[in-house]
This record gives structure tokens, C-alpha cells and sequence, in this order.
């Protein structure tokens, strides 16, 4: 399939079919674009392997029975359509995204009951949250003034396109010098970034937040490495101070996996340079992507 310039190599799933990514198109009155009415999971290929396909698919269909919405095809329909996706695309690395809107009423109700909900899915290039210079010398981060949504307003365990705050997040962070961010929550405790969680490291130990955040599956990876090299991991209250006083900090995404934070606010994190339990975690977590119980082959056509 061909690509119109402007969109990257892939291939969509849409309204039935396949397609290449500059065809993948929603109505302007699907309530996934008009409302952010939408849950997704992303889940990523590593040289024609998932990582931990389970895990994504099975947050998501927690994500979708939250939302009140139907998925339109049952679980073995949706793995083969996401490895279609992969497929078809010819990549080998790549980000698959698995997507559910609202979609809209046949007759444009008002009432979300009445929606008939729309499944999409891609795969498209795997993409980095950090670039290869960051990931080797580490990420300088801020911490935003703008706060994150409260999860008694939005629940940040389902996965969704709320990022007003985080994207307000990422300008005041650009405004700084920095290269990413981290939001607080209206209790000024640390909660996550766009697209990633965060752990800081303390006399070898790491503290990730346990609410406000999404339960991100690379999180929990990295929780469960550290459970295999007998680290402990504290789940609870993350404080910006004790940030600032780490020893270390990593973040954690599918978009990349584990990588150092070695600025903050324009202060060094430790000595400044990636630490030993980051790059520990790091080539632990790339090792597994070998493992067939941490990943499912694509397979043949």
C-alpha cells in the first residue's frame, strides 16, 4: 500500500477494513474526537514479537467495561486484527495502538447510551518518548506548576486522551529548558508525565506513586524486575522534594521502556549521569523481549 506524504508507514483497521494510515479517518461527530469520549491501550513489537500483549489487552477491556462501552469483536478477533495491523505494515518494530470511541448515534442523541461505539486500530514505526542522546545521558525534566486532573473527576487507571493538563505540562517544561515533565497532584505529591510513570531512587530502593497515576504496564514491568533482582519497590506517595533528593530517576513507557531522568528543574539528579539501578532495569527489561514468556511472536501471515 502506498502512503500520501505527511502520515507514517502502517496500516489501519477502520470501519471493517484495513488501510494504509493516510486513509484511517473518523466522522467529525464521533464523540472520541468532539469529547474525548475514547479509551486506548498501546502495545508494542520488538523484532516481530509483542511484549506483554496480554497485559495491554487485558487493560483495555477493563478500560471499555469502565467506560460503559462494547467492543465489537471478542478477544481472539481483536489479537488478529492487531497482528494483521503488524503485518500488513511490514514492520518489525513498531507501536500498535488499540483504540475504542463512543462513536455517535444513528439519529445524533445527545444521550451516550444511544452511541454506537467505534474500534480502531494501527500500527505504525515504534517510537521513543526520549531520543538515543537522551536515553544515554539522561532526560532533563521539570515539575509543572499545572496540576494533574483529580482522579475524582477522571479515573487516570483508564486509559484515555485527557492531556490538556499534561500538554500545558510539556509548554512550561519547553519554557524552561527542559525536555519533558512531570505533573503533581492538587496535593502537590508527584503522580506522572505524558505517556510515562516515574520512579525515584533512594539508598537503592525506588518509590513510584500509587494514585493518580495510570498503572502503567511498563511500571509494573519494572516493578517485577526489581521483585526478580529482590529490590523492593515502594508503592504510596511520591513527594517532589523527595525527588529532587533522589539518587536516581527513571521513567517508565511502552513508548521506550525504562530510561534515566538525570536533570530536574535545572538541578542534577545525584551525580548527574544515568544510575546503576536504571541501567540494571534497562538491559534486564530488553533481555525479556527474548523471553516467549514475556512475548507472543507476530507470527506468519
Amino acid at each position: 500500500m502506498g502512503q500520501n506524504q505527511g502520515f507514517p508507514p502502517g496500516t489501519a483497521y477502520i470501519d471493517g477494513a484495513y488501510r494504509p494510515m493516510s486513509e484511517a479517518k473518523i466522522s467529525v461527530l464521533d464523540w472520541g474526537f468532539l469529547r474525548s469520549d475514547a479509551t486506548y491501550d498501546v502495545v508494542h513489537v520488538w523484532k516481530s514479537r509483542f511484549f506483554r500483549l496480554d497485559r495491554h489487552i487485558d487493560r483495555f477491556l477493563r478500560s471499555i467495561d469502565k467506560l460503559r462501552m462494547t467492543l465489537p469483536v471478542d478477544r481472539e478477533e481483536l489479537t488478529e486484527i492487531l497482528r494483521q495491523c503488524v503485518l500488513r505494515s511490514g514492520l518489525r518494530d513498531a507501536y500498535v495502538e488499540m483504540i475504542l470511541t463512543r462513536g455517535h448515534s444513528p439519529d445524533f442523541s445527545r444521550d451516550p447510551r444511544d452511541a454506537v461505539n467505534n474500534f480502531i486500530a494501527f500500527a505504525i514505526p515504534f517510537g521513543w518518548i526520549a531520543n538515543e542522546d537522551q536515553r544515554r545521558r539522561g532526560i532533563s525534566m521539570a515539575i509543572a506548576e499545572t496540576r494533574r486532573i483529580p482522579v475524582d473527576s477522571v479515573d487516570p487507571t483508564v486509559k484515555n486522551y485527557h492531556w490538556l493538563d499534561l500538554v500545558a505540562g510539556m509548554f512550561e517544561a519547553y519554557d524552561r529548558g527542559a525536555e519533558n515533565v512531570v505533573l503533581t497532584d492538587l496535593a502537590g505529591t508527584i503522580t506522572e508525565g505524558p505517556g510515562f510513570n516515574i520512579f525515584a531512587v533512594r539508598n537503592g530502593k525506588p518509590t513510584t506513586a500509587g494514585r493518580g497515576v495510570l498503572e502503567g504496564i511498563t511500571r509494573q514491568t519494572a516493578i517485577e524486575l526489581c521483585a526478580e533482582l529482590q529490590i523492593p519497590v515502594n508503592i504510596g506517595t511520591l513527594t517532589a522534594d523527595a525527588l529532587r533528593g533522589a539518587d536516581e530517576v527513571f521513567i517508565t513507557s511502552t513508548a521506550g521502556g525504562i530510561m534515566p531522568v538525570t536533570r530536574l528543574d535545572g538541578a542534577p539528579i545525584g551525580d548527574g549521569a544515568p544510575g546503576p539501578l536504571t541501567a540494571r532495569l534497562t538491559a534486564l527489561y530488553w533481555a525479556k523481549h527474548e523471553d516467549p514468556d514475556w512475548t507472543t511472536p507476530v507470527g506468519e501471515p
